[in-house]
């Protein structure tokens, strides 16, 4: 009987989604072989490095050996007419890793990313074109990055209506999916958290800012709709994540543990599911 072919949904949650370098890495040490990847906002940078041919130590080498005090150098600001940052910085350190301005049909593996169109509020499934443009626009937090205007449409953060896009990769071909969830459900039920984005490393509190707030504003609705988007999925991964905020970005060694340490415990199921006829 031919193997199944497997799909992962990888989710949005920005500093969050470092995570889903930890689930990659259990992933290939385990001999799990992806087919296809699908990803939303966070999920769909990660999944483009993933789909490029990066394995995940090369992924976890470079966000560790990033010096996120400096990630401003990323912002380009502008004068706001859908956002405060071009994002042109951001699209072409993007290129950097993956090699370049390539197009989805240069990647080793089938590959989509999910975007919202502004006006209307549709689900946009971006697998064609530059791998670059698509993932820049599934990244665009409404208000803090300006919408990409592509083919028409405005185009904003996949997160506002598709948290881990299980019926992309599903409709992509995959007989089983794998979903990685890395937004904790309903936060707005948890307590302020010592060391997430309201505070800085000392345990000093630290003043919000535009990005903060519009990633804690996603990260709220996200919560809610985590449910829908997780239909369809065989198995469900789900770092712990309630002490790591949206813009905790200089916590990347710990998402990465915690996404290692959930897919340990999701790997038995995988493989018996995989097994069985």
């Amino acid at each position: 009987m031919a193997r199944k072919k497997i799909g992962i949904a990888l989710g949005g949650g920005a500093a969050r989604g470092i995570a889903h370098i930890g689930v990659l890495e259990i992933i290939e040490k385990e001999g799990i072989d992806i087919d296809f990847v699908a990803g939303t906002s966070a999920g769909a940078v990660i999944g483009a490095l993933h789909a490029s041919g990066m394995n995940a130590a090369d992924m976890k080498h470079l966000i560790l050996g990033f010096d996120w005090k400096k990630r401003g150098q990323l912002v380009d600001f502008t004068i706001p007419h859908t956002g405060f940052i071009t994002g042109e910085r951001l699209k072409h350190e993007i290129q950097k890793v993956i090699g370049g301005d390539i197009e989805f049909k240069d990647l080793t593996k089938p590959f989509a990313c999910v975007a919202c169109d502004l006006m209307t509020g549709e689900e946009i499934v971006m697998n064609k074109g530059s791998v670059a443009d698509a993932v820049r626009a599934s990244i665009s937090i409404p208000v803090v990055f300006q919408a990409i205007k592509h083919k028409g449409r405005y185009l904003v953060d996949g997160g506002l209506v598709n948290q881990v896009p299980v019926n992309v990769v599903k409709a992509m071909g995959a007989d089983y999916v794998i979903a990685v969830n890395v937004v904790p459900r309903h936060v707005y039920k948890l307590q302020p958290r010592q060391g997430d984005h309201r505070t800085d490393e000392s345990g000093a509190e630290t003043p919000l800012n535009i990005m903060g707030v519009m990633l804690s504003v996603i990260d709220i609705a996200n919560s809610y709709r985590i449910d829908a988007s997780l239909s369809g999925a065989n198995v469900l991964i789900e770092p712990s994540m309630t002490h790591i905020g949206p813009a905790d970005f200089n916590k990347g060694d710990m998402a990465i543990l915690q996404g290692e340490m959930a897919t340990i415990d999701a790997v038995l199921k995988i493989k018996k599911d995989l097994a069985k006829n």
